[in-house]
């Protein structure tokens, strides 16, 4: 009996069929994705090569891979990368696997600059350095500092800056959100605070409670912890008319505002994600 070679075509289309049949979200592209790493082939050659052979090494590869996803490992974990914005950065069990949502705030504030503009900004909390790097690489007059409390999110953050050509305009700082930053440094501040209510972690998908850092998801009892620390710091460190971008949980909106303007921030208010849920409050730096 002639044993059926295993094509692109086939390899999508079973493993597709596999994470459907195990309740997964997205299993076309999950599958695809996964091919595409298993096999070196690209999103065109699937459609383009579609009866292209794997070879049994290329077979086992995606077995693994299948089977860690199927176990609920997510597909950047399994492949130790992902996409964000227009980069591709490396990650690890250090840091937060970037979220699509939290590309609004890197929108908002390259539209607030222009391409051939200076500027400084800060990223507190800096994890894979998605944010800093994001802004950087559309910004090239631009520099930024990313701090963070684990110095292996930090490693993260370096390699990646490094791996896109961005390292002699980003530094890096282990340190509590903005402590022993200098008062009146920058012209904007990001940050993606963990914000997640400590009793709902465990409630979490197993992609995310499993395999996120719970330095980045909890944010205490109601999840407001990392703001009341943060918001007063960033404040300080910013200039004069400096602006804050702050990510918030869904839910979360009315209460940060409340802590940034009581910090003197000016101008609060909170802009909505693609899904339309409240993300980004922001805030302007008033001195008399």
């Amino acid at each position: 009996m002639t044993e059926t070679t295993t094509t692109l075509v086939n390899a999508w289309k079973s493993a597709q069929a596999r994470l459907k049949a195990a309740g997964l979200d997205s299993p076309a592209i999950d599958a695809r994705l996964l091919l595409e790493a298993a096999t070196g082939a690209s999103r065109a050659d699937i459609i383009t090569d579609p009866y292209r052979p794997l070879t049994a090494d290329q077979v086992a590869t995606l077995e693994d891979y299948l089977s860690k996803r199927l176990k609920r490992m997510p597909v950047s974990r399994i492949l130790g990368r992902k996409g964000f914005w227009k980069l591709m950065l490396n990650i690890n069990s250090h840091v937060l696997s970037p979220r699509p949502e939290t590309e609004c705030l890197v929108d908002l504030i390259l539209k607030r600059t222009e391409e051939g503009q200076s500027f400084q900004v800060a990223d507190l909390g800096v994890g894979s350095g998605a944010i800093l790097l994001s802004i950087l690489a559309e910004r090239p007059a631009a520099r930024g500092l990313g701090t963070d409390i684990s110095e292996e999110a930090l490693a993260v953050a370096r390699e990646n800056a490094a791996n896109l050509g961005l390292a002699g305009r980003a530094a890096f700082l282990r340190t509590s959100w903005a402590v022993g930053m200098a008062d009146d440094s920058f012209d904007f501040v990001a940050s993606n605070p963990p914000y997640i209510r400590s009793e709902v972690i465990p409630t979490l998908d197993p992609e995310v409670k499993e395999h996120d850092p719970i330095l980045a998801l909890d944010g205490g009892p109601d999840g407001l912890q990392a703001y009341i620390e943060l918001i007063p710091d960033v404040f300080r460190v910013l200039k004069k008319d400096g602006m804050a971008y702050i990510e918030i949980g869904y839910d979360q909106s009315e209460a940060v505002e409340k802590i940034m303007k009581e910090a003197g921030f000016i101008n609060v208010h909170t802009l909505l994600d693609l899904s339309t849920n409240p993300r980004i409050v922001i805030g302007q730096k008033f001195v008399l």
